[in-house]
């Protein structure tokens, strides 16, 4: 049962107002950026701005100890137009202090740079970390991919492009984290059409649009089939429109017969892992956590 500080809490955030334009949706996830990373955890060390390759980055967070630490590819969300390993700095540092040599990676975004851009950028940034974790003592033989909301579509989206191609390099993952993520756009669209998602959704598209919102690489429900997806963890609130997202994967995952684990924790909404004023912030990074020591 919610607390009075949570439920003042989550009155507020229903009633903040949400951009419907690139500039404001940007801007607005800055303004949280320093409540999101307040009072991070004690790591082994922090790398900003890792070039990956020219225009790519990442920061790369790493946990106490000699290792070899097990490693987290991390995807940032922000509706395909916003967000960055800054927005999500602490979540990646939550990661390291768990015992994972995270990389959060710094994908190009929309509409400047439309779909396939950002799937490339973190396709190439898995392989990448399978040749360069080592740098870190990373052991990318235990490697898990995760993100959520548009980096959930992208976790996704990715895993299921290095399965179509066959990838069996180093860093073949070993664990999905699947964090309030949208799976199939058209399927969405039908049940929760507002300008803030048509922009998010346009912007990705670019002149693919509407087209493009088929292909399996923008909507990877449509990819997940056996041998697809590894061992996959799926979480949820109940106060998300993303739900039903949740569960549509968790079908597809079954069907697949693809280990996977669901959590859907009552009353939380989007975003709720990097809102540590709510319990179920908490538990469902312990979840998380506690899936990927079964796991990798």
């Amino acid at each position: 049962m919610l607390t009075e500080q949570e439920r003042a809490f989550l009155d507020a955030l229903a009633k903040a107002p949400i951009p419907t334009d690139v500039i404001g949706l940007r801007q607005a996830m800055e303004t949280f950026t320093p409540m999101m990373n307040s009072n991070p955890p004690e790591i082994g060390a922090f790398h900003e701005g890792v070039e990956i390759r020219p225009g790519l980055t990442a920061d790369v967070a790493v946990p106490k100890g000699n290792g070899p630490h097990p490693v987290v590819v991390y995807l940032h969300g922000g509706g395909w137009i916003g967000g960055s390993p800054k927005t999500h700095r602490k979540l990646g540092m939550q990661f390291a202090d768990a015992g994972y040599l995270t990389i959060n990676v710094d994908y190009r975004l929309a509409p400047e740079h439309p779909f396939p851009a950002g799937l490339d950028d973190c396709v190439y940034a898995v392989k990448w970390a399978g040749d360069n974790a080592k740098r870190w003592n990373g052991d990318a033989t235990r490697l898990a991919v995760g993100g959520d909301s548009a980096g959930g579509n992208l976790t996704a989206a990715t895993l299921t492009s290095l399965a179509a191609e066959k990838y069996a390099g180093p860093a073949k993952p070993k664990a999905a984290l699947l964090i309030y993520g949208l799976f199939d756009f058209p399927a969405q669209m039908k049940r929760d059409a507002n300008d803030t998602f048509d922009g998010m959704i346009r912007a990705y598209a670019g002149a693919g649009y509407p087209a493009i919102l088929e292909d399996p690489r923008v909507s990877p429900l449509r990819a997940v089939k056996a041998g697809a997806m590894p061992p996959s963890f799926v979480i949820c609130g109940t106060a998300d429109t993303l739900l039903p997202e949740t569960h549509s994967m968790a079908d597809a995952l079954k069907r697949a017969d693809i280990r996977h684990e669901v959590v859907i924790l009552e009353d939380m909404p989007h975003g709720f892992l990097q809102m540590d004023v709510l319990s179920g912030c908490k538990q469902g990074l312990d979840k998380m956590f506690d899936f990927l020591r079964r796991t990798i």
